[in-house]
């Protein structure tokens, strides 16, 4: 579930946790969290934390000594701080302060995932060299969304949650944004007008607004976690009243994600008839003729 507004919180929680402190000693479990890197150069990361940056949905920790981590959530990742002794579920590695706190890396399902190089090449990773515009820390406006998504083929949605066009927008926010902004997940972004454009940048900043507004804090809780509240528009609300009009809100397979939308708020007439498709047209009151379902995952 993790997405750029709950990467950056996590960001934001680490630069006040480590500021004016020092990692006498990091561990470890050996998991698939470290695949692809060696476990043993973990232990290293140890001193001050110099620099906390974020691109998308990677953390890049820079330490004194030239040593760099780059970490990434995954679906259910979180860094946790707690008091020594304190048992943490789920905690793949831990970061022990000379004042007496853990940072927990606590990752139920595994997918998360982090790798120690060297400080000066965390920018040069391939992963994070892939990334497209990061939308907090490079600014993203109508003109700039079009230039990275208004070639793609794909259906729109699934084009904004391409990583290497826009860094950080996972299925939650864009589902979030294109309600906000009135447009079909369905639409092609060829279709989009520049001021289209304009008001889906607008939406995804405000999606991240109300994001940051509702989750910030020290211990965030994601939707599908035990206790957790879902205050979002359209995400997640199949079958439930839409917040603007009332019309129930539909969900259908998309890009291997459950997609949620308005049929009333979001239509997609201005898309031409797919003549080519059998049943009732997209947009005319139903979702997509492709592989309609209730929501069966919440995956990003």
């Amino acid at each position: 579930m993790p997405e750029l507004p709950e990467v950056e919180i996590a960001r934001r929680n680490l630069e006040r946790w480590f500021k004016g402190h020092r990692i006498v000693r990091a561990e470890a479990d050996a998991t698939r969290v470290f695949r692809g890197a060696e476990l043993a150069r973990f232990t290293r990361l140890t001193g001050q934390v110099t620099a906390l940056e974020r691109k998308g949905k990677y953390l890049l920790l820079t330490l004194e000594g030239g040593h760099g981590l780059m970490a990434h959530l995954g679906m259910t990742g979180k860094f946790v701080r707690r008091k020594e002794g304190e048992a943490v579920p789920h905690s793949r590695a831990r970061f022990h302060l000379e004042d007496g706190h853990v940072v927990h890396f606590s990752d139920p399902r595994l997918f998360g995932r982090m790798e120690p190089v060297a400080a000066k090449g965390l920018w040069e990773l391939p992963a994070v060299k892939a990334l497209g515009r990061d939308p907090l820390t490079e600014g993203l406006t109508g003109p700039q969304l079009q230039e990275a998504v208004g070639d793609s083929k794909q259906d729109l949605k699934v084009a904004l949650m391409d990583q290497g066009r826009v860094a950080g927008l996972g299925n939650i926010h864009a589902a979030e944004a294109l309600f906000r902004a009135g447009l079909h997940p369905a639409r092609k972004p060829g279709t989009l007008t520049p001021d289209d454009w304009k008001h889906l940048a607008r939406a995804i900043h405000a999606a991240f607004d109300f994001a940051f507004k509702e989750q910030e804090g020290e211990d965030i809780t994601y939707l599908e976690e035990a206790g957790s509240v879902n205050r979002f528009r359209v995400y997640g609300r199949a079958d439930g009243p839409c917040s603007k009009c009332k019309t129930p809100v539909e969900a259908f397979t998309q890009g291997g994600r459950t997609t949620h939308f308005c049929p009333k708020c979001q239509p997609l007439s201005t898309v031409p008839s797919r003549a080519s498709r059998k049943g009732p047209v997209a947009g005319k009151g139903t979702a997509p003729a492709v592989a309609s379902t209730k929501p069966r995952s919440r995956r990003r």
